[in-house]
């Protein structure tokens, strides 16, 4: 009888053992940090989007394209300064390798958005990611006046 008890209690602490050291789920999409669009002054029809998106999945992540049901485009630019003068370009496609992050800010990376109506600070935009694989992930982000 005791040896019966004793065998169940092990073999239950080895079952509970078993089950805490599961390994942690690996996340299958990325995060966008401290993300938020530039409240356009009035009667602009452009602004910019920033922050951090980062790859925390175990597969890269090459993305083609962004859109919004509520933005007119979006699209990736990066400014770049050559001999003292600063110019703007679209980037094609964005190469975001397992663990990398792509840091989107004023005068480097950066998410140019044009729009119908003004966005509002109370509503969030939602942002889609696209990505030449065919996935497709969704983000809100917050208009700010910084």
């Amino acid at each position: 009888m005791k040896k019966n008890i004793l065998r169940m209690s092990v073999t239950g602490l080895v079952l509970l053992l078993m089950a805490a050291c599961k390994p942690a789920e690996i996340p299958t999409e990325p995060v966008f940090e401290e993300a938020w669009i530039r409240q356009a002054p009035p009667g602009m029809k452009m602004t910019a989007g920033f922050g951090t998106l980062r790859n925390v999945t175990d597969q890269a992540i090459d993305i083609e394209s962004f859109s919004s049901p509520i933005l007119s485009s979006v699209s990736l630019h990066r400014t770049e300064v050559v001999d003292g003068v600063s110019s703007m370009h679209e980037v094609d496609v964005f190469a975001l390798a397992p663990g990398s992050s792509l840091v989107m800010e004023p005068g480097g990376y950066h998410l140019m958005m044009s729009f119908r109506m003004q966005l509002s600070p109370v509503k969030p935009v939602p942002l889609e990611v696209h990505t030449t694989d065919g996935r497709t992930f969704t983000f809100e982000l917050p208009v700010e006046q910084r």
